[in-house]
């Protein structure tokens, strides 16, 4: 008897790949905030010549990412990921041949280019996989990766750098996603194409109310149209203030300890990956905290807009950081800006998926995305001038702030009506 192979819980497997590739995603971009001092010291770089270096990459990253969402909803997700993935891998191993600040500005304007569509790709994979009460969980396991991406890069980019030399450690980063994307080959379609699916797994989720919408051919996305419609604008408005936070935290803070702190190196490797853990932490807390209410009664509106408003109250804490008394407590209270906003992103991400219909999703969080993109480009200009002029003390201020005046505005101007068909637990 030819009896068909099959994945357990596949759905979790397939949001586990997503975690991976997210983990990847930003341990290549990590990389060089890492690897910092040697690259600065071997290319003979200027603080501000690394703000132009960080300006480069966020200025692709905002061009790419309200158009990578588009790509994806044209490409699908398997190949529209798998094309991502292939070419930030690649411009991550280039960035080992740069002789100079220009050349290291172009390998970082590449990785820009490439890397956005990870988020709206994992987005709407998630959307494919997940019911409504499930979705935020699934959504804060893939962005987990981020988090623990940030957490390994540093201690794996020390090591290669110590050992090695930090153009090694950018060449095996690289090879990193590649490895990745064989398995991604061979495992991903969509639930009802997917051949190691179990059929008690699809009768379950056809049960939970994933296959909603009617999977005929679906409409061309109408790109303007969706960049225009009220609630695009206010998540673009949303991550235009909370983004540069976490870029923030991502492209400065071991800067920040090792000018402030007088971190080495080596230090950075042992300690800087301790923000990154609470917020993976802050992940998994903020996708279960929202799906929970929705099962215990709550609208799925509501229940996203508790979840990010309890993230939003953490982040005034980080202010905090700059006047602690040791480096210990400095990461403590830059711990809290990295927690708050995992449990925040996690239910923001959602809501291009809770909101629009299957076929843009992926435009819709591309273009969210664009928004935090051109806000983190604007806030790393500002922080070039602002550390060489003053200190990091107005930054850790305004990070604590963005958060809570962004929940005000969610909460003001994206009100329920906006959301169809809100969800009610059975």
């Amino acid at each position: 008897m030819n009896r068909r192979f099959t994945i357990p819980r596949l759905g979790w497997v397939i949001a586990g790949m997503l975690f991976l590739i997210t983990l990847i995603n930003y341990t290549d971009r990590m990389a060089l905030s890492v690897l910092v001092g040697q690259v600065r010291e071997d290319l003979r770089l200027t603080e501000a010549d690394y703000s132009h270096i960080v300006t480069f990459f966020l200025v692709a990253y905002a061009l790419m990412y309200g158009a990578s969402g588009y790509i994806v909803d044209r490409l699908g997700t398997k190949r529209g990921l798998a094309l991502f993935v292939f070419s930030w891998s690649v411009a991550q191993m280039l960035h080992g041949l740069a002789i100079g600040k220009w050349s290291m500005a172009g390998c970082r304007f590449l990785l820009g280019l490439t890397e956005p569509g990870n988020f709206p790709a994992a987005t709407k994979a998630i959307r494919e996989w997940f019911p409504p009460q499930k979705r935020a969980l699934g959504v804060g396991i893939f962005n987990l990766g981020s988090s623990l991406g940030a957490a390994v890069a540093a201690p794996v980019a020390a090591f290669i750098g110590l050992r090695y030399g930090w153009r090694a450690a950018f060449v095996i980063t690289g090879l990193f996603g590649l490895v990745w994307l064989v398995a991604w080959a061979v495992l991903y379609e969509a639930p009802r194409k997917n051949r190691w699916l179990r059929h008690e797994e699809l009768a379950q989720l056809e049960a939970e109310g994933l296959f909603r919408e009617k999977e005929e051919v679906r409409p061309r996305v109408n790109w303007l149209a969706v960049f225009k419609s009220h609630p695009c604008v206010m998540l673009m408005v949303a991550r235009f203030f909370t983004d540069p936070v976490i870029y923030f935290v991502i492209f400065w803070l071991p800067a920040y300890l090792q000018k402030e702190r007088g971190f080495g190196l080596e230090d950075i490797g042992k300690y800087g990956w301790v923000p990154y853990t609470f917020g993976g932490l802050g992940y998994l807390i903020g996708g279960w905290l929202s799906g929970k209410l929705i099962s215990t009664g709550w609208s799925l509106p509501n229940a996203r807009k508790a979840a990010m408003g309890l993230g939003a109250v953490m982040l005034p804490v980080g202010i905090l950081a700059p006047v602690m008394p040791t480096a210990s407590l400095a990461i403590a209270a830059s711990s809290f800006v990295v927690l708050g906003h995992a449990i925040w992103i996690a239910n923001l991400l959602t809501l291009p998926a809770d909101i629009f219909p299957s076929h843009e999703v992926g435009t819709a969080s591309g273009l969210s995305g664009m928004g935090g993109s051109i806000g983190g480009i604007l806030a790393t200009m500002l922080t070039g001038y602002i550390v060489t002029k003053f200190s990091y003390t107005p930054l850790f201020i305004w990070a604590g702030l963005m958060h809570p005046l962004a929940f005000f505005l969610i909460w003001r101007y994206m009100p329920n009506r906006l959301f169809p068909q809100p969800l009610r637990a059975a």
